[in-house]
């Protein structure tokens, strides 16, 4: 690590999860130690296997932007402008450049893994109903992936970079970790980043049920669904939304006078090699991406406080987690807290690494470990300090924010105090 490289800070932060629609809601609800996990109603959930998901509720996208607008996006893209809205106000900025800075110096770098599967759905289903001609012409241009990204740059008229990046459940990780890069090389000076997701759709249901992926378990128990560590776990629960970060150049930032939340101080990114859906059991691909993370930071493993884990409530993936923070961390791995937040948002997939740096970065400003809820009896494979059912205070100095996606993905990035 060069000690003279461009230092990127956190400024603005927007929210769509499970547990509300805003920052503060999503907060809330973590500290309250409360699930947004309920019993499907966006499809009939009767004839499958898993029934319960975490839902945005009551989302109403004309808060966000004009009717026009939302009627030309797929929900996944309504959430990521949804978010931006608040993050980019956040941040004290406004469009086309208000707030003091340059938009053909803004990018935008967004993560998601599976795009608009509801549009897909209904084109196929008027596909098959009246031929070509009966596909809704908006069917492409709302369904595919970039297109959050997309809208966006275009609501705000950032002409920098749009990227989107697709690496599943770790979309959003690695696209901070891309704006974070972007930004500590110059190619821009502040970028719109995080994830977003809306795959509660018949295709993605049924289509993790038939790779008996999520839980089946607990469809009269909801709220209890998602036990990450836990010895009854039995899968993982889907959900939706965005998580949405502002990120800027360290004096970008303070030229304008921003307030700063936290900075990015590293990243890492690897990849498994080894299996379609499952990670390597021995959590060798997870370690190194968090040992790259701590050695793009120049960190060593006692500067890390809390861990905000991939944490799905899968048989496979909790072991193997636990081992891979033990191979990055040491002996240090039995003396940091580690919690699963999924425990009360769902797994947001795309949208996951946003939300849960969001999560990270204010258990920093609060000086908070959120708990891992419904952690009744630890699987004995699981022997770390999880923060089960409630969370505690304590002194987090920094925090890592890991996320791990099928085909091998794994992400993390380290965010600490900012400090002059």
């Amino acid at each position: 690590m060069s000690d003279n490289r461009r230092r990127v800070v956190v400024t603005g932060m927007g929210a769509i999860t499970p547990l509300g629609h805003s920052v503060q809601a999503l907060w809330t609800g973590i500290k309250e130690g409360r699930s947004g996990i309920a019993r499907i109603t966006q499809i009939d959930p009767t004839d499958y296997p898993s029934q319960v998901a975490g839902e945005v509720k009551n989302f109403n996208p004309s808060d966000f932007m004009d009717k026009k607008e939302a009627r030309n996006m797929a929900r996944f893209s309504q959430f990521a402008v949804a978010g931006a809205v608040e993050a980019m106000a956040d941040a004290g900025f406004g469009p086309q450049g208000e707030g003091g800075y340059n938009p053909e110096r803004v990018g935008v770098y967004l993560g998601n893994g599976i795009g608009g599967f509801d549009i897909a759905e209904e084109g196929v289903t008027k596909l098959l109903q009246r031929g070509h001609k009966g596909i809704p012409p908006m069917t492409i241009p709302k369904m595919i992936t970039n297109e959050a990204g997309g809208n966006i740059a275009i609501k705000f008229g950032l002409h920098g970079p749009c990227t989107t990046i697709a690496t599943a459940c770790a979309s959003g990780t690695d696209a901070v970790g891309a704006a974070y890069q972007a930004i500590r090389l110059g190619t821009v000076e502040a970028a719109v980043t995080g994830g977003t997701e809306a795959a509660i759709t018949q295709l993605a249901i049924g289509g993790f049920c038939r790779i008996q992926a999520l839980s089946t378990a607990y469809n009269d128990r909801p709220e209890e669904s998602c036990r990450p560590f836990d010895k009854d776990r039995d899968g993982f629960i889907i959900g939706e939304g965005a998580g949405i970060l502002v990120l800027e150049e360290l004096e970008h930032a303070k030229a304008r006078g921003a307030r700063i939340y936290g900075e990015i101080a590293g990243y890492g990114q690897t990849c498994d090699a080894y299996h379609l859906t499952a990670p390597n059991p021995d959590g060798a691909g997870a370690a190194r991406a968090m040992k790259v993370a701590l050695e793009d930071a120049g960190m060593q493993p006692e500067d890390i406080d809390y861990i905000n884990a991939h944490g799905t409530s899968t048989p496979v993936n909790d072991p193997m987690e636990t081992k891979a923070i033990k191979l990055a961390f040491g002996e240090h791995a039995y003396k940091l807290k580690v919690s699963s937040t999924k425990s009360m948002t769902s797994h947001l997939i795309g949208g996951a690494g946003g939300v849960e740096l969001i999560i990270s970065i204010l258990a920093i400003r609060d000086q908070y470990f959120p708990a891992t809820i419904n952690l009744n009896e630890a699987d004995p494979a699981c022997d770390l300090d999880y923060v089960p059912n409630v969370g505690v205070s304590g002194r987090i100095r920094a925090a890592l924010s890991e996320s791990l996606g099928f085909g091998g993905h794994n992400g993390a990035v380290i965010v600490k105090e900012y400090k002059e």
